[in-house]
């Protein structure tokens, strides 16, 4: 039987057409590459039934297949960051932002440097369960530094969703507790969930209860978390409204706080383009 089958399989290979232009018959009348003169056949014994010639590839088939799917590999690779990117949630803005193009200003090298040390050690953060706390004055870079961590893990493969509460909660309503649970899923299922601005969002029992919500199912779940706020470091540890304080609370045994202060980005370049406005119109 196992020889029937062997017979069958051996006039398959037989009918292959594995013979190209300047391929020839060398030594021990087997078949050689007219290109790179390594063997396309090797001979064999099959199952008992005697020796028998089968195709193999030569060395230059065989550096091309490699090539092909080192290519197929690459291209899967991006496709695979392209879904990350498209599925992360993060706005536009944030799309580009890279720790190459990080603007420097003297005060804030060590949050470009924790970012980086996250970022390389981030197995050991994931491991750890240990996230990241953003906070200081608007227009500072808290929400920029947070993207340029989305975007070197991306880029390495490594799932993120960057969001905002507002924007969840938004998405969220007139969801039903299927749906609602599905989303939150989602938000878990990634490596690294990154939610912008904390404490932007309404006061109302509902939406606090969501944000308590999210950030408990991340802690319950054991991945770490980095969020991004306003407050200031006492106005968390000090709020007294118990709504808040179980959402603080959460957010200081998971995250690592790091400060972020100084001229708003923002009002520098408004002050820049004033200048160069005045130098125009004025001389």
């Amino acid at each position: 039987m196992i020889g029937s089958i062997a017979e069958n399989i051996l006039d398959g290979l037989a009918k292959e057409p594995y013979m190209k232009d300047g391929d020839y018959i060398g030594e021990g009348g087997l078949l050689y590459c007219g290109k790179c003169h390594t063997s396309k056949e090797k001979e064999i014994n099959w199952f008992g039934t005697g020796i028998r010639k089968v195709a193999i590839m030569c060395k230059c088939e065989a550096a091309a297949f490699d090539e092909r799917k080192r290519r197929e590999q690459k291209e899967e690779e991006m496709q695979s960051l392209r879904r990350a990117r498209i599925s992360s949630m993060m706005d536009e803005t944030f799309q580009t932002a890279t720790f190459e193009n990080y603007r420097k200003n003297g005060g804030n090298e060590k949050h470009l440097s924790i970012a980086k040390n996250y970022c390389t050690e981030f197995q050991k953060m994931y491991e750890n369960n240990q996230g990241l706390l953003f906070y200081g004055t608007v227009g500072t870079g808290k929400s920029y530094t947070a993207a340029c961590i989305a975007n070197y893990l991306l880029e390495h493969n490594t799932s993120v969703v960057m969001t905002s509460f507002v924007r969840i909660l938004k998405e969220m309503q007139g969801f039903d507790r299927e749906r609602e649970e599905a989303f939150t899923n989602r938000l878990n299922s990634v490596r690294l969930l990154i939610i912008d601005d904390l404490g932007a969002e309404r006061s109302t029992d509902y939406a606090l209860e969501k944000v308590y919500g999210i950030i408990d199912d991340r802690y319950r779940a054991k991945k770490p978390l980095i969020l991004t706020t306003n407050l200031t470091l006492n106005q968390m540890q000090t709020a007294s409204d118990i709504r808040y304080e179980r959402i603080y609370d959460r957010v200081f045994e998971m995250c690592y706080p790091l400060e972020f202060k100084g001229v708003s980005w923002r009002k520098r370049e408004a002050a820049q383009r004033y200048e160069e406005t005045k130098k125009l119109l004025e001389g």
